[in-house]
């Protein structure tokens, strides 16, 4: 019998998308496909599911066990599974963790609580629980999430490195400050504890200037479309080779006007029109309350797609 070693979360780590079809039900046929696309891209270490990307907002634990199922068939044998835990009860967290190391996952991706953003930086008490409960429920390494601190979801610094010395399962965090000078902190701060933790960056809005400071790894809804160019640009930072990484960086950087630009919350909706226009969905459909994009932001899409030297006919697993 084959024993797995414990998954290690670094590397290029792409969060893949969701199909849906006209009816609002998951489609399994470009689910399937959508992952047979990530899986052989040259250089993953992982694909995450049920997160931000896959509208898990929007599913019930139900279809986050099926999505699981699909995946684990599709190319659980070739990548390993980091599964989402967005969960505003520190139970139903758990539940979902159970129900991931069950399913197959490697590695869990742990969201802040919602609640967390009435108040919860000023209690740092109820975030140590909510992750020790959670780890409680299984032996899975886990990704902490870590949010900006405007909106209230952040942990602040000292809150993020208790969390990190209390719950020994925590081996990276996926960090989305969305600030320069305290992703720095971050990562100087997180490799100084007597237990290094890894640190992810999701900040494709300006990665390259992110992995500059010395990330071990990114996972990033965008890597869903350009997992690609993801790699590339890890593996010249890797090797020193910054005239590489800025020309990959430059082709990038029409995927951010096209993700990331007002309102933030479209940026998965884009991504699906995205892989449409590259004849990679067969439809770009989002689950409510999210809506359809204008035909004027689909336009800007496409044309950001040219931009980035993207097309249909782009051989996606293929670094150049």
């Amino acid at each position: 019998m084959t024993v797995q070693m414990p998954f290690e979360p670094k590397g290029i780590i792409p969060a893949c998308l969701l199909p849906f079809d006209v009816d609002m039900e998951i489609d399994e046929t470009p689910f399937r496909s959508h992952l047979r696309d990530l899986a052989d891209v040259e250089g993953l270490s992982a694909i995450t599911i049920n997160a931000h990307s896959m509208e898990v907002h929007a599913l019930s634990l139900e279809e986050q066990a099926r999505t699981l199922d699909i995946a684990m068939d599709e190319v659980g044998d070739q990548l390993p599974l980091v599964h989402g835990v967005y969960a505003d009860g520190s139970a139903n967290g758990a539940r979902i963790a159970r129900q991931a190391a069950a399913g197959g996952a490697r590695c869990l991706l742990v969201f802040p609580p919602n609640t967390m953003a009435m108040g919860g930086q000023m209690r740092p008490e109820m975030a140590i629980r909510h992750f020790e409960t959670i780890a409680a429920a299984t032996d899975l390494p886990i990704i902490l999430f870590q949010y900006p601190m405007g909106p209230g979801l952040g942990y602040p610094i000292d809150t993020l490195l208790e969390i990190c010395r209390r719950v020994p399962q925590i081996r990276a965090i996926k960090d989305w400050c969305n600030d320069a000078a305290l992703h720095e902190r971050h990562l100087r701060e997180l490799r100084s504890l007597d237990r290094p933790v890894n640190m992810l960056s999701t900040h494709s809005a300006w990665l390259l200037s992110s992995l500059v400071q010395g990330c071990d790894g990114v996972l990033s809804g965008a890597g869903s479309v350009v997992a690609n160019l993801q790699v590339g640009l890890f593996r010249a930072f890797k090797e020193g080779d910054l005239d590489e990484a800025r020309r990959i960086n430059d082709r990038l950087y029409p995927t951010v006007r096209a993700f990331y630009e007002a309102p933030f919350l479209d940026m998965h909706n884009r991504m699906k029109e995205a892989l449409h226009y590259l004849g990679r969905l067969p439809e770009a459909h989002v689950r409510p309350p999210l809506m359809k994009l204008s035909q004027t932001e689909i336009a800007k899409i496409r044309l950001c797609m040219d931009a980035a030297g993207l097309s249909s006919k782009t051989v996606y697993k293929k670094v150049a």
